[in-house]
């Protein structure tokens, strides 16, 4: 039997038995500490401790000018764009001129109700200025309207 095989059998069987998977020990390890007898006194050097700092991207050599540049741009992409971006687009005027097209359309079909018209003219532009093609110069075109 190939060794996957093996192990397939080994899980089955573990699982068959109720075996469940593995143990830990919470025991304390006595024999892996060591103590030392004589005291350990610090001493200061002149170059300073580097902590463990994962650059944002920004600066790759000061740690503050690192997080001054992260926090400015993300100051500037939410607050200023996202959120007065978006106050602006909520509040903004209507600059394609859709609700006046609109108003104005209810107010001339009022005005053709009022008159008895016809609410669209059939001829809008006047039949006389269109000048259509002959049958003979259409040929086999399909019209369709």
């Amino acid at each position: 039997m190939s060794k996957m095989a093996l192990m397939g059998c080994y899980r089955s069987l573990r699982l068959l038995t109720g075996q469940q998977g593995r143990f830990l020990s919470t025991s304390r390890k006595n024999r892996e500490t060591v103590t030392v007898a004589e005291k350990v006194e610090k001493t200061e050097t002149d170059c300073k401790v580097k902590k463990n700092w994962v650059s944002y991207g920004f600066d790759a050599r000061d740690e503050t000018m690192d997080q001054n540049a992260m926090h400015c741009t993300m100051f500037a992409t939410i607050t200023l764009c996202i959120v007065f971006g978006g106050f602006y687009w909520a509040y903004a005027p209507d600059f394609k001129l859709m609700n006046w097209a609109q108003r104005e359309a209810f107010l001339e079909i009022r005005r053709r109700e009022a008159l008895g018209g016809p609410l669209i003219d059939p001829n809008l532009i006047d039949p006389e200025k269109v000048t259509l093609p002959s049958d003979e110069e259409l040929g086999e075109t399909e019209v369709i309207i």
